[in-house]
């Protein structure tokens, strides 16, 4: 083994791999919690310690010189190998007391967790629980959560997930919007409808004609990322809604439009670490959550 390797400065090669993510100090500092001129001094003492350059000034932006590129590729390799030995030192943690990070839709943690959570916590009051509420998801491997419930099948080989059951949304109006618009009993119907979009891509149009219903872009009148918002819109008549079953059916604020339409199948999935699995703390979790989220 070559000893001079173990002096090997990692916050100054963390540095230089966050600013050539980010492409400037500053952002760095924000995102390692640290200063722009802290940043930016470990990243000239690594380029003075290895004798190269590893950044030019393009604009505001910092951009990679060759050697910045190639020596950032090993160390991505070594944050990937430190946060896999991060993560095997978690695993072995046999404390069930502790933080757990998870991360869901908003539907589903505003709807399908509170219950879940609760009663885990009465049991186990030393578990303290992060919720990463987002639509998009989290990049376990990276540790931006520690259990993920998605509704997708994960294909990265370091993760395990565990399939807990498939669950049916359909779409849901206020008795005031049908009022407003006319009846909404059948797919012909569809037409007159206004619905709610996440984004302005095709990609809720595309899923949607890919499944037999027939939907153009115009109708999607109000666009917004927040599901919750959506819901909370369709309840008081601006448009119609997909919600999963378990969520609309019990909601005395609306009814259930397109009735003739196939039913939308969704699987819950609920993924985790490899390595995490080997700790009690997780294991509990997870095995709490696919409990409670299978009912």
């Amino acid at each position: 083994m070559n000893w001079n390797a173990l002096s090997f400065d990692w916050n100054r090669a963390r540095s230089f791999l966050v600013t050539a993510e980010e492409g400037s100090f500053s952002a760095a500092a924000r995102v390692m919690g640290s200063t722009q001129p802290t940043v930016g001094r470990q990243v000239a003492a690594l380029e003075s310690a290895l004798d190269v350059t590893l950044f030019e000034r393009v604009g505001a932006r910092l951009e990679l010189t060759t050697t910045g590129l190639d020596l950032l590729e090993h160390v991505r390799e070594m944050a990937e190998a430190a946060l896999r030995f991060s993560l095997t030192a978690t695993g072995q943690a046999s404390s069930i007391a502790g933080p757990v990070c998870i991360t869901a839709s908003e539907s589903t943690t505003a709807y399908l967790l509170p219950p879940i959570l609760s009663a885990l916590r009465l049991e186990h009051p030393g578990i303290e629980l992060e919720l990463s509420v987002s639509n998009a998801p989290r990049d376990l491997l990276r540790r931006e959560a520690d259990i993920a419930i998605r509704n997708f099948r994960t294909e990265q080989p370091d993760l395990i997930a565990k399939k807990i059951r498939d669950v049916t949304a359909h779409f849901y109006a206020a008795p005031s919007y049908i009022e407003r618009v006319g009846p909404l009993r059948t797919a012909a119907d569809m037409a007159r409808a206004e619905l709610f979009a996440f984004d302005r891509s095709d990609m809720m149009i595309d899923g949607l004609k890919a499944r037999g219903i027939d939907v153009q872009r115009e109708q999607f009148t109000i666009v917004t990322g927040n599901h919750l918002v959506q819901w909370e819109l369709c309840k008081q008549g601006a448009g119609v809604c997909m919600m999963m079953e378990d969520v609309g059916r019990p909601e005395p604020g609306v009814v259930r439009v397109f009735t003739d339409l196939p039913s939308i199948s969704l699987p819950i999935w609920l993924v985790c670490h490899r390595e995490l699995r080997t700790s009690r703390r997780m294991r509990l979790v997870f095995d709490w959550l696919a409990e409670g989220l299978a009912v």
